[in-house]
């Protein structure tokens, strides 16, 4: 059209990433060959109670899971109650996606999830890692909208607004909740009923190109 003024729309960027289990994660992080699951624990008659990886403390007869033990593995908290619903391999086996878009400030996070105990309650929390220790809080900053249940199916997506946009500093972590309650603003006691199972942090933006 002559004498029109052309106006550019340009998207905002999406970033998409993939989870991964929290215990490589977390074992990669803190260079632990063979990797554990700080949140899961297997039978082992021999061991005492201790404070294993993460300060959870586990009763005697119990401890953290090996990424190298048996798949068929039960898996149990830290109190030694049978975690319902898994062995250690479907456990591990969780997978899923994250998409997060800037706007305003904000971010919309949608979470794609597989693999998860059908029926199953979950929470989605954001981590800190530019804090020591590392704190904790609820992916959409009140608790109120972050929280799911797993379909038959063992899926969900979830869609969650952020109050800001998550950087390196941070990631997105997936809690299951074994007391099939939620907790607001607070994941719940870890390893007892509450446990990492998967988890996306944020890649650190390259100076060139940003």
């Amino acid at each position: 059209m002559i004498g029109a003024t052309a106006t550019c729309i340009t998207a905002t960027p999406s970033t998409d990433l993939e989870f991964v289990t929290h215990a490589s994660f977390f074992s990669g992080e803190m260079g632990i060959d063979p990797a554990v699951d700080p949140h899961a624990f297997v039978a082992d008659s021999g061991q005492p109670a201790a404070i294993g990886p993460q300060n959870i403390e586990h009763v005697a007869g119990f401890r953290p899971a090996l990424l190298t033990d048996a798949e068929g593995s039960p898996i149990y908290n830290a109190q030694g109650v049978l975690l319902e619903g898994f062995t250690l391999g479907s456990w591990l086996a969780a997978r899923g996606t994250v998409r997060i878009t800037p706007g305003d400030g904000k971010a919309t996070i949608v979470v794609s999830l597989r693999g998860l105990r059908p029926g199953g309650v979950y929470s989605l929390f954001e981590n800190h890692f530019d804090e020591k220790p590392v704190s904790f809080t609820p992916l959409d900053g009140s608790g109120t909208s972050n929280s799911f249940t797993a379909s038959p199916e063992g899926t969900a997506t979830v869609t969650v607004t952020a109050p800001h946009v998550p950087t390196n500093d941070n990631a997105v972590l997936v809690v299951y909740h074994s007391d099939r309650q939620t907790h607001g603003t607070e994941r719940g006691i870890i390893g007892v009923n509450a446990h990492h199972q998967v988890i996306a942090r944020i890649p650190a933006v390259d100076a060139a190109s940003a």
